[in-house]
């Protein structure tokens, strides 16, 4: 996330109900765009920006949940919240997002939509493993060469890339795919290292969400290693703001990303067949 982005910009006019402005301040506020934004750690994103001044656009497949949110932001925080309704598993969905970065400016992109398997990979239909590779890989590579080129061309701009401290396990197809987005924004910030945009890629362990109930499974391990989802949203935009290519939320996982790199990987293997969720049957 650029540091040069400008400061948000408060108009002295009023604003309709649904959102629109005049725009008659010189320097319209900055503008974020979040992916997954209707649930969980995309709205902990949608929330901390609009806090900070940044207009928003919204997407999800859930329209009623995120015309809510944009509600509640455009009421309390007094900015601009557009909603896009798409599923990312869709081609068409990935083509009306692209759509909006290539005709609107956008200042920061987060890529952050999910997609868990509620089985394993043997009994999962190649169909919907296709699907989350979509959401998690191919949505976010498009999504954010789309935002770089036009960032590029403002000299301004952000990309977060909402990975998974899972990338660096062998847990199933949700690892290999974040691991596919970890490197590629590895490779685009290094093509944007001597540019003013800011590429990072967020490799957070377990948080708090709404992610797991969803999929019928139960939370694993004690307490403490589940983090916050504002903890996640405040440590990942300080290190996207500080130029990081890769933050790693949470002094834990911190430590953790230290040291996987050197655990042998028999050793990591046996360790990511070993752990599963404990899963439920209210499915």
């Amino acid at each position: 996330m650029n540091r040069e982005v400008p400061p948000p910009q408060r108009s002295e006019t009023s604003r309709a109900r649904d959102g629109s402005s005049p725009r008659r301040d010189p320097s319209p506020r900055p503008r974020a765009l979040i992916t997954g934004a209707s649930s969980g750690l995309g709205r902990g994103y949608a929330r901390t920006l609009a806090t900070e001044g940044y207009d928003l656009v919204l997407v999800a497949r859930n329209e009623a949940r995120l015309s809510e949110l944009a509600d509640q932001l455009q009421t309390t925080q007094n900015i601009r919240a557009e909603v896009a309704v798409a599923d990312l598993s869709d081609r068409d969905g990935i083509d009306s997002v692209v759509e909006i970065i290539a005709t609107q400016p956008i200042d920061v992109l987060i890529n952050n939509a999910g997609f868990g398997l509620r089985g394993t990979l043997l009994d999962t239909d190649i169909a919907e493993l296709d699907e989350q590779d979509r959401v998690l890989t191919g949505a976010v590579r498009e999504l954010s060469l789309a935002s770089a080129k036009r960032m590029q061309s403002r000299v301004r701009g952000g990309i977060v890339n909402v990975s998974s401290l899972a990338a660096v396990t062998t847990m199933g197809q949700y690892a290999a795919s974040k691991a596919s987005t970890l490197i590629f924004t590895e490779a685009l910030a290094g093509e944007l290292r001597d540019s003013p945009v800011t590429v990072t890629a967020v490799l957070p362990g377990f948080i708090r969400t709404e992610f797991h109930s969803r999929l019928g499974v139960e939370r694993p391990g004690p307490g403490l290693i589940w983090l916050s989802v504002d903890q996640v949203v405040r440590e990942s935009l300080r290190d996207a703001r500080a130029g990081k290519v890769v933050s790693v939320p949470g002094w834990g996982y911190r430590l953790a990303a230290l040291v996987a790199p050197v655990v042998p990987r028999p050793l990591m293997r046996w360790g990511s067949t070993g752990f599963s969720f404990a899963r439920t049957h209210r499915m």
